[in-house]
């Protein structure tokens, strides 16, 4: 049996809006934030618990203000997204994305640094700033892969809370697929047979298989694998920078990739209509950056976007072939990702092979996105209930 993904009135990741100039004294106060907290299968709009003004009355034509947040903390990045709804649409109001490596050293120890954590915190507590900022009075916040790992995963998530008021929801390898379909699948260009969505994380890649038949997309396959940028770096750590060696551990990668998609792989249908494929990752856009040469990130330029998988297959095999001084040459991969993107490559490439398709969507969006949409339109759902 396929599983849908929830319908939403929104569309996209939204406009970006200059903040207006606020009169003094002229804000209302802060609202409570409602975190929204679920167990592995519940659906957003199970969740929803009614937004208070601080007198504990429903205060009028509050939600024609309301704010929403949707916050990612996953094993590489920690990135947060503020909206309101409008129309058909929604329009982002504030965002924040910091490389924080929650998961350095996680494959070899098996649980998350002193270190790692302290960086995640500060980040978190530039989050919880911007939801107090923003009077966001309804937000997700979820974590993935290395909390999911980590054996002090239980204790990191009492000290967020404990420091910052955040709280983080663990979410399941099936709501994290669930969630990033939700957020991308808009992207997904017309044609037969299933498509393939897939999200390279940092500790972790998801592949949904789904059905655009109807409206809503069906999931009918899906599959999690240990597998990210920061996962299978460390999994594969080398010392020489000649390309014999490079090329050696690419392989290497590969193989571990292709072996843990194998069953997954098996069950793909053999006639897959068109291949379709849709990215959702910092992989994906970062070679699309590097595809199209810009000299800085553009997300306007990258989202959306589709290009050849020979393309993308072309960046991979450079990347492989040089030094990570070789690669921050390139001025949207630079030192940040430079030691981690070649992971991604060896993924991307295991993921072409078992769906061959001849064209990549990239989505500059994705669990973020999904979890806003289901925030508004199960929002939307209440209030109407209430209204009737």
């Amino acid at each position: 049996m396929g599983e849908n993904v929830a319908p939403s009135p929104q569309k996209g990741r939204g406009r970006k809006r200059k903040k207006p100039p606020r009169r003094k004294n002229a804000a209302p106060k802060a609202a409570i934030v409602q975190q929204a907290s679920v167990k592995d299968a519940v659906r957003a709009e199970q969740i929803i618990t009614p937004v208070l003004a601080e007198n504990g009355h429903f205060r009028r034509n509050w939600f024609d203000r309301t704010a929403y947040a949707a916050l990612d903390l996953g094993t590489n990045n920690c990135r947060l997204l503020i909206a309101k709804a409008g129309g058909d649409d929604f329009t982002v109001v504030d965002a924040f994305s910091r490389v924080v490596r929650l998961g350095e050293g996680l494959t070899t120890t098996g649980r998350m640094s002193d270190e790692a954590m302290d960086r995640a915190v500060e980040a978190l507590t530039v989050c919880a700033e911007k939801l107090k900022k923003r009077n966001v009075v309804l937000a997700r916040s979820v974590a993935t892969e290395a909390c999911r790992q980590a054996v002090n995963g239980a204790q990191f998530i009492e000290r967020v809370k404990r420091e910052t008021g955040i709280h983080l929801d663990i979410i399941s390898p099936k709501e994290e697929a669930r969630l990033a379909v939700m957020g991308c699948h808009a992207l997904l260009e017309q044609g037969e047979g299933p498509a393939l969505i897939f999200d390279i994380g940092g500790g972790s890649t998801e592949l949904v298989l789904v059905s655009t038949d109807g409206v809503i997309p069906e999931i009918l396959d899906w599959v999690s694998v240990p597998w990210g940028v920061v996962s299978l770096t460390e999994s594969e750590r080398q010392d020489d920078d000649g390309t014999e060696a490079l090329l050696s551990t690419y392989q290497a990668m590969r193989d571990k990739v292709t072996n843990s998609f194998a069953d997954f792989a098996a069950r793909l249908p053999k006639d897959g209509g068109d291949h379709r494929l849709l990215g959702t990752s910092g992989t994906v856009t970062t070679l699309a950056s590097v595809y199209l040469k810009l000299s800085s990130y553009d997300r306007r330029a990258v989202d959306g976007l589709h290009l050849p998988t020979a393309a993308m297959r072309e960046i991979s095999q450079e990347l492989a072939r040089r030094p990570i001084k070789g690669r921050a040459e390139f001025p949207t991969i630079g030192h940040e990702r430079a030691d981690l993107v070649v992971a991604g490559c060896a993924i991307l490439e295991s993921i072409f092979d078992i769906w061959p398709g001849q064209r990549l969507g990239v989505a500059d969006r994705g669990i973020r996105e999904g979890i806003l949409r289901a925030l508004m339109a199960s929002d939307a759902k209440r209030r109407n209930r209430r209204n009737n």
